[in-house]
């Protein structure tokens, strides 16, 4: 006997948009703060940033849209994905299709106004989303591939924010790539979650049916991966503070209780880890994003002179007297 399948409304459609994601997006907040310090704002700045938003919005649903559509064979296997419109919903393809390019274009147009480097990461933006679902590329089946590929939206979203302030210049490379490794470190977190849910469920042959990338990890492999893209994040940050300013190399060892509080997450059942738009439901951890916040906060306008010495090479000197 077979499954009756339910015929597409409106709101399945919508649904694949995610707007409910808007809050991942938080990750461009840092961008605009950084060059609201580093740099000197453009005069239209508020219309700039809402402008901006908006485009980042429209493109990252756009996104969401091709890998739903996409992903829908592979997440019937997937316990709570299984739920997804695209999976027990009959839709109309030309009106999926559709759907992505309006958004599409809704990201773009507002791009085109904000300048040419807004504009070419916002085309990079929507680029990484199609590299990453659609074949023959479909970088999420690559085992690593997927997690260093998914993460790249990071940096992206620090440039449309920093550029948003700045339309002249783009961060310190140094920051892109602390970006992209905390990504992956957030991504990779992720995956091991996922992992360890489902073995301990289902069943590792539901991983391998659901993606393709999960035949090559174990949890062994994902955990040592973390803790790889958290070393080099902190030494990409570590550069980053030391160069621009020293002050916030007080805020280290709050960032370092970030990733240490976010991979205990991950080993937690049905873990806000695997669900980066409710990650606000974590008390602790919105409470040290506050504190690590307030950290930075303080030591953009607090000097403290002697910490320029860390950017000054010194040794201890012994002199022997008498020997």
């Amino acid at each position: 006997m077979q499954t009756e399948v339910v015929s597409g409304r409106l709101s399945d459609y919508l649904t694949l948009a995610r707007f409910d994601h808007t809050t991942k997006h938080v990750f461009i907040i840092p961008g605009i703060v950084l060059a609201l310090v580093l740099r000197q704002p453009a005069d239209d700045l508020l219309f700039r940033i809402v402008l901006g938003l908006m485009s980042a919005v429209m493109i990252a649903s756009a996104n969401y849209v091709i890998n739903e559509w996409l992903d829908r064979e592979f997440d019937a296997h997937h316990p709570t994905k299984s739920a997804r419109a695209a999976v027990r919903a009959h839709l109309d393809p030309r009106l999926i299709y559709t759907e992505y390019v309006a958004l599409s274009l809704l990201g773009l147009l507002p791009a085109l106004a904000l300048g040419p480097l807004f504009f070419i990461a916002a085309l990079l933006f929507l680029l990484s989303g199609f590299l990453y679902n659609v074949r023959p590329f479909r970088l999420k089946d690559r085992v690593y591939v997927d997690v260093l590929s998914e993460s790249l939206n990071n940096p992206i979203r620090l440039v449309l924010g920093w550029v948003m302030v700045d339309p002249t210049s783009l961060p310190p490379a140094s920051l892109l790539l602390c970006y992209w490794m905390g990504g992956a470190f957030l991504m990779g977190a992720k995956r091991l979650s996922e992992y360890r849910d489902i073995a301990a469920g289902p069943g590792v042959g539901v991983l391998h049916l659901y993606r393709r990338s999960f035949r090559a990890y174990t949890e062994e492999r994902l955990l040592i991966a973390c803790f790889m893209y958290a070393n080099l994040a902190s030494f990409f940050l570590a550069v980053f503070l030391i160069k621009y300013r020293a002050e916030y190399v007080l805020s280290f060892p709050f960032v370092a209780g970030l990733f240490s509080l976010y991979l205990w997450l991950s080993f937690r059942k049905n873990s806000v880890a695997q669900r980066p738009e409710r990650l606000f439901r974590s008390r602790r951890l919105v409470a040290t994003v506050a504190a690590t916040t307030a950290v930075f906060v303080v030591m953009t306008f607090l000097d403290v002179p002697w910490l320029q010495a860390l950017s000054v090479p010194h040794f201890v000197a012994f002199v022997r007297s008498g020997w």
